[in-house]
């Protein structure tokens, strides 16, 4: 199949990759490669996959006075909407929908196209979805990350079917012995991932800690973060995949604190798939993801709450958490994606109405 792949524009398409939707296209598009498809990214153009790139963003426009505020949408609109007419152009089998954006919904309503939800409804692509007089392309299909997720979807769409993240399992493992008084941490630093919290209740139950993750929020960073800094909490950089495997590795316990409804939470896998159990807040898709072998989900977002889930996390078998993290391999993820833009891209092009993919 000839596949176009339309990205998220906020950050390119590169490890080490700013968060987990960055990761998930990047695999996407190397996966869909491996399996013989010939696939077309529209991303920004230091993006760096086995897809052939088409750059649709420059990064002199990234770092322009009008990336900051509400004017950067305007600036992401006018690159996916340079997408979305080559993807009309081309001849393209079907399309994969990683962007984020609602241009999309309303302008390839005639193309096959699997949206991947990746996030809780948005505000901007509500606006769409919601007016009486839209509807999905007759060959759209709507898949969430999470069921937690999907749930939060199905109001507002006809259909949402749930394709759970995947990552590659073997790249995270480690054979450095596990330091017992270890806490680690790893996201963006933005306010909304919480390392405060983190660092807080690893305090109160006595570990250490050292975190991983780009700087996405200055002030937060300079506010929250810097004064928290000492001898016990370390900040290690933004690591890329292979040297934070070897950090969570070696830790007791991995802390995940999103103070926001979580879709997924693809650094809980990776850190599950290291054989570190996982102390959770109990948002979005935590108790999903973690839950039953892979960790403790605190009773609330507090950091008591979290320390007493750190305790307890700490005295879960290594190799049960593990076999836990089987259940979210690259292969089972990219299977029924491919199953899917199969079957979307053999549709006709005249449907009477949505049909279940």
């Amino acid at each position: 199949m000839r596949v176009a792949l339309l990205a998220h524009l906020h950050h390119p398409i590169a490890s080490p990759f700013v968060g987990g939707l960055e990761m998930h296209t990047s695999m996407v598009a190397d996966e869909l490669v491996e399996r013989g498809h010939d696939v077309t990214l529209f991303a920004r153009e230091s993006s760096s996959t086995r897809a052939r790139l088409q750059p649709i963003l420059g990064e002199d426009a990234a770092r322009s006075p009008m990336w900051e505020g509400h004017t950067r949408d305007l600036v992401v609109d006018e690159a996916i909407a340079r997408a979305v007419t080559a993807v009309q152009a081309g001849d393209f089998d079907v399309v994969l929908n990683n962007s984020l954006n609602p241009l999309p919904y309303t302008e390839l309503t005639e193309q096959p196209m699997l949206t991947v939800l990746h996030t809780p409804p948005l505000a901007r692509i509500n606006a769409v979805i919601e007016s009486p007089a839209w509807r999905p392309g007759p060959r759209h299909a709507f898949v969430a990350v999470s069921r937690f997720t999907a749930r939060a979807w199905r109001s507002r769409l006809p259909e949402v079917d749930t394709v759970p993240n995947g990552i590659y399992l073997d790249h995270w493992h480690t054979g450095a012995p596990r330091n017992p008084d270890l806490a680690v941490w790893s996201a963006r630093i933005t306010p909304e991932k919480g390392l405060h919290e983190a660092i807080d209740a690893a305090r109160l139950a006595g570990m250490r800690m050292e975190f991983s993750g780009a700087i996405g929020d200055q002030a937060y960073w300079e506010n929250e973060i810097r004064p928290r800094l000492g001898p016990d909490v370390l900040y290690r950089g933004h690591l890329d995949h292979r040297d934070l495997a070897g950090l969570i590795g070696r830790a007791s316990v991995f802390l995940a604190t999103p103070l926001w409804d979580e879709p997924f939470g693809l650094a809980m896998v990776e850190a599950m798939a290291c054989g570190t159990p996982v102390a959770a807040f109990p948002n979005g898709a935590c108790r999903e993801v973690v839950l039953p072998g892979g960790g403790v989900v605190a009773a609330n977002t507090s950091p008591i709450a979290l320390a007493w889930a750190i305790e307890r996390a700490r005295l879960l078998d290594n190799a049960q958490v593990h076999a836990h993290a089987q259940r979210y391999d690259t292969k089972a993820m990219m299977n029924r994606y491919e199953d899917l833009l199969v079957h979307l891209a053999g549709l006709p092009a005249s449907l009477p109405e949505v049909l279940s993919a």
